[in-house]
């Protein structure tokens, strides 16, 4: 069949490198893409929000399948889209319904759909800007460090933590009053600090049945030890070490069957990736958020460890038939580090010609903002390319993406050195 995947970042390179090889794809099409799709499948300038556009594209290819990679089209109602027109309603889309999308499009949802199926997570509260003042009260309950979360959809930027209530405070009014993070913080969620460490749970779901995907562990801070500011992530480990089977039976049996069991409870339809971000507290899982799609880097290091067929594994998801497949996981160790561009994630320059990727030897190189321009692969975002490695540890994976990235080169190029420090 004709396959297309939405967005142009690094999980969708990985995607569409995953789903190219299988036999059940014919042509493989990506909407926009990057220069590492363009060179596996057919990129089509198209925004994945341009419902419209995307129709045409899917009609004029005789497309059967739509693999939604990011969150916006989701949040904005693409599966309902296909569903409700006539010419399009036979077509399998892989991501959620706008409803069940609500868990990633608003914080506040979330929180409440985690609450009423008793799953565990941070106690909060949520305010507005006629509220503001009994925000200011509620943190003067809260001990330090202080967490303020966007409502909306932030781009990954709306979750703030601070230590100073008088910071706190400063930045409650100015998402609120002062639209920071405009319409995506009308609403603010503020809620108690959880002290642990973070991993990633990513289940498929085809709304009846799931599968747990391999852990991961993602860096979020642009600086070495987890200092500076928050970005879409710098690199990730997979597995995550000390998700063991006692841990991940809990995440199971407290996380993963209440989520899916509240799915059908509240009528949410939901075909396609369930993100859980959660973080160890003692020995313990809690949930701290949701993302309905992949998550970015993480996809760089779970999609290259499940052997199956991809695209066997989303006609299940479409046919609800999740049930008859087994997972097959690689169980090598995998790692992805990400190069960013010099400035990132405030203002950066773009343009940047990359050298040097046609020496790279066992590892793979996975596209995010870099694109062709006059037959040279340039810098076209903030987080440039993703280096994966394999390796019986995941010490060892590490050091051949960092051997690797030796090879590389653009102007003000930056990356962390310590992936997978803190395991």
């Amino acid at each position: 069949m004709n396959i297309l995947i939405l967005g142009s970042g690094g999980r969708e390179h990985t995607i569409a490198w995953k789903i190219a090889p299988s036999d059940k794809c014919r042509n493989l099409f990506v909407a926009p893409g990057n220069s590492g799709t363009a060179k596996i499948a057919t990129n089509v300038p198209v925004s994945v929000t341009d419902f419209e556009a995307i129709k045409a594209v899917v009609l004029n290819n005789k497309i059967m399948m739509v693999v939604v990679g990011p969150e916006d089209p989701l949040v904005l109602g693409i599966h309902d889209f296909f569903l409700a027109d006539e010419a399009l309603k036979n077509v399998a889309v892989i991501g959620p319904q706008k409803a069940a999308a609500e868990l990633e499009g608003s914080k506040e949802f979330a929180k409440e759909f985690l609450y009423k199926h008793n799953i565990p997570t941070a106690a909060y509260e949520c305010f507005n800007a006629k509220t503001v003042e009994k925000g200011y009260a509620f943190l003067d309950t809260l001990k330090p460090p202080y967490v303020l979360k966007a409502d909306g959809l932030a781009a990954g930027k709306g979750v703030v933590i601070l230590n100073d209530i008088d910071e706190a405070k400063a930045e409650l009014k100015a998402m609120l009053i002062d639209a920071k993070f405009g319409t995506a913080s009308t609403k603010v969620v503020i809620e108690e600090f959880l002290d642990g460490i973070e991993l990633s749970c990513f289940v498929l779901t085809d709304g009846k049945n799931y599968k747990i995907l391999p852990t991961a562990k993602d860096y979020k801070r642009i600086g070495e030890g987890d200092t500076g500011l928050n970005t879409g992530g710098m690199g990730a480990v997979s597995p995550v070490p000390f998700a063991d089977e006692a841990f991940m039976s809990k995440i199971r049996e407290r996380i993963v069957i209440p989520t899916i069991n509240g799915l059908q409870k509240d009528n949410l339809p939901y075909k396609g990736f369930v993100f859980i971000g959660l973080i160890k507290v003692g020995d313990d899982p809690k949930v701290i958020e949701y993302n309905v799609r992949l998550g970015d880097p993480e996809t760089e290091v779970v999609l290259p460890r499940l052997k199956n067929d991809l695209v066997t594994l989303f006609q299940a998801v479409a046919n609800q038939t999740l049930d008859k497949i087994t997972l097959e996981i690689d169980e090598r160790a995998a790692t992805t580090v990400m190069l960013v561009s010099g400035g990132y994630p405030e203002a950066y320059e773009k343009g940047k010609e990359i050298t040097g990727l046609e020496n790279i030897e066992g590892s793979i190189a996975f596209h995010a903002g870099a694109q062709v321009e006059d037959n040279k692969i340039v810098t076209s975002g903030g987080r440039v390319m993703a280096i994966t490695s394999y390796g019986t540890t995941y010490q060892e994976a590490i050091k051949k993406s960092y051997q690797n990235i030796e090879k590389l080169h653009f102007d003000k190029m930056n990356y962390r050195k310590d992936i997978g420090f803190d395991l």
